[in-house]
């Protein structure tokens, strides 16, 4: 295969067995699509403008070796599917969970484990103002956390199981694009904007900004699913 087709494939793969499964007589996701659209586009719009001002910045850019070479507001096309895939495979596993696991008794244990993770979260964004990936995204992090927290959304114990569950594809998927068996990156960061922490090739803030690319998708789910008819 051409090493253009890379992160393309990657995108592809991680939708591939979500959206297979989607449509299992148990899970019937697909029936969900309606309450999944909207939170998505406003989701990926948020990313995208996120995503093409750290890149004009230089905070990080695209390896054109492996993107098919087609690019609006210097963001290659895999960059823009990554941010639909990406959230369709995390909202479908957190939809599963919610379905099929009882996890209402988690609830207090999973608030008191939102505001210390948001704690967590500011005291390094502010400790590091400068490195702008990591002081970003964990404000927003933080920020998101506190309001779910404070409304006692009820979906949390679910939202953290999905997202250990998630963390298994994340690292293979992500190890990829950071340049875990490839010649080089497909996303090429600089070191100066993040902490330097590399989980193999992951920085550690991307463990963060898919958490929150994950939470925002699953608030605005869970929201339109609980005001449907």
């Amino acid at each position: 295969m051409p090493d253009k087709y890379t992160y393309l494939l990657v995108d592809t793969l991680c939708i591939l067995f979500p959206l297979a499964c989607s449509f299992h007589p148990k899970i019937q996701f697909h029936k969900q699509w309606r309450f999944f659209a909207l939170p998505s586009v406003v989701t990926a719009i948020f990313f995208l403008v996120w995503d093409a001002l750290f890149t004009r910045a230089g905070i990080w850019s695209f390896n054109p070796r492996y993107t098919v070479g087609l690019y609006l507001a210097g963001l290659p096309l895999e960059e823009y599917l990554f941010f639909f895939c990406i959230p369709y495979a995390c909202v479908f596993t957190y939809y599963c969970v919610s379905q099929f696991l009882d996890l209402s008794r988690y609830i207090h244990a999973a608030r008191g484990i939102t505001f210390g993770l948001a704690a967590f979260l500011i005291i390094v964004a502010l400790l590091h103002p400068e490195r702008l990936y990591t002081s970003v995204t964990f404000l927003f992090l933080a920020a998101l956390l506190y309001f779910t927290a404070l409304r006692k959304a009820s979906f949390l114990p679910s939202f953290y199981v999905a997202f250990a569950i998630i963390l298994v594809p994340f690292f293979i998927s992500n190890g990829i694009l950071t340049g875990t068996g490839l010649p080089e990156p497909v996303v090429i960061y600089n070191d100066h904007y993040n902490l330097g922490i590399r989980l193999i090739t992951i920085p550690v803030e991307d463990t963060f900004y898919g958490m929150l690319l994950m939470l925002m998708n699953v608030t605005g789910f869970d929201y339109l699913c609980k005001r449907r008819p």
